[in-house]
């Protein structure tokens, strides 16, 4: 069976149309376990040459019709809505999201569980009282959609950063009471990046705990609306995934906190392409090397980066110089962009299929075992 559906995988790379419902008509016949579901076919046009049938003899180093784990995948409850709203922060994206769309687009993508987490602003623009409110609502409303929807949505919980005691007191709360998956923070908040000392005692608590740590990109203070009618998130977003980088790593975060799992958004930004610059800084400055004494680029290549908005050639080939696939995870970061477009990415870049289930599963697996289940 598994050579049927490689065969019929390299079909539908070929777009036979006629000849692949032909095929597939001759499996499920003869695989009583294939999946009944709507979209069979679009599940496979989906998944690609490494796709097989899920329960009919699947290979290891395959993914099947719904098994991939999505780290980057946005939500906004009905509340932080209403508070987005409130600051005319809620684009029509945002308004039309809903928890039929999301799982519609998992579907579509073969993505079996999205780990949950509020995009930019989060609640930078509430005081800090309002920011301690609103983080709890928010986590408690994704804990309560995935105990709704087993097995399809984990969480990396929002903190309110305003304050140091509100933000171990939320992440406590996430981690003990509603068994977030990790933490979501921002890559930057105002003028300080995420190795600013400010931020030291819950980078120290997440080590503690070797906890996951996913981050996402931001429109930080010092670079709003340079270039007119160019959206921040065009160059902005990952110069600042690149900048908060590069702080954790010079400031001896990355090096004090080796249990910390850091996922970064994006394939790092523009970090692959500036990785020689970074290696020559405690060259440069020797004082800077005491606080990375494993090596700049060990420290690189022990961090996790998502594929959201890179798959594809120019950012893959060069995250994929810089780092193992071990250490690249799938991401589609919908709403902004489908899971579709992740997964034809991926394909098209020529991945072998052992690298789309690493990427696809198995990656995501080592972080996050509880989803082996």
């Amino acid at each position: 069976m598994k050579n049927a559906s490689y065969a019929l995988m390299e079909t539908v790379k070929m777009g036979d149309a006629d000849q692949t419902l032909g095929q597939v008509q001759r499996l499920k016949a003869t695989c009583a376990c294939a999946s009944p579901r709507r979209g069979f076919l679009g599940g496979l046009l989906a998944l690609g040459a490494g796709a097989v049938l899920p329960g009919c003899g699947t290979s290891p180093n395959a993914v099947s019709l719904r098994e991939r784990i999505d780290t980057h995948h946005h939500l906004f409850s009905p509340a932080y809505l209403a508070e987005l709203a409130k600051v005319n922060q809620a684009p029509p994206i945002v308004r039309n999201w809903s928890v039929a769309r999301t799982l519609d687009d998992m579907d579509k993508a073969g993505v079996a569980t999205s780990i949950l987490s509020v995009t930019t602003p989060q609640v930078g623009f509430a005081d800090a009282a309002n920011a301690a409110r609103i983080a709890r609502e928010s986590n408690e409303w994704v804990a309560r959609l995935g105990q709704d929807n087993p097995g399809r949505f984990g969480a990396f919980a929002m903190l309110p950063m305003q304050t140091t005691d509100g933000a171990l007191r939320e992440l406590a709360y996430a981690l003990d009471v509603l068994k977030a998956d990790g933490i979501g923070l921002l890559t930057s908040y105002g003028d300080k990046w995420l190795g600013h000392a400010a931020f030291a005692p819950v980078m120290d608590e997440l080590n503690r705990r070797k906890a996951v740590l996913y981050t996402h990109p931001t429109d930080a203070a010092c670079c709003l609306n340079l270039l007119p009618n160019v959206p921040n998130t065009v160059v902005e977003y990952g110069t600042d995934t690149t900048r908060t980088i590069t702080d954790i790593v010079f400031s001896g975060t990355a090096a004090r906190c080796p249990d910390l799992r850091f996922i970064f958004s994006h394939a790092g930004g523009t970090l692959p392409f500036l990785t020689e610059r970074l290696i020559k800084v405690p060259v440069l400055n020797p004082a800077l090397a005491a606080r990375v004494p494993r090596g700049v680029l060990f420290e690189l290549k022990r961090f996790y980066y998502d594929t959201a908005w890179s798959a594809h050639a120019m950012a893959l080939g060069s995250l994929t110089k810089l780092v193992d696939v071990s250490q690249i995870l799938f991401g589609s970061d919908f709403p902004y962009r489908t899971g579709e477009d992740n997964v034809k990415g991926l394909i098209d870049y020529g991945f072998s299929a052992a690298d789309l289930h690493a990427i696809g599963r198995g990656n995501a697996l080592r972080l996050l075992p509880r989803w082996a289940a």
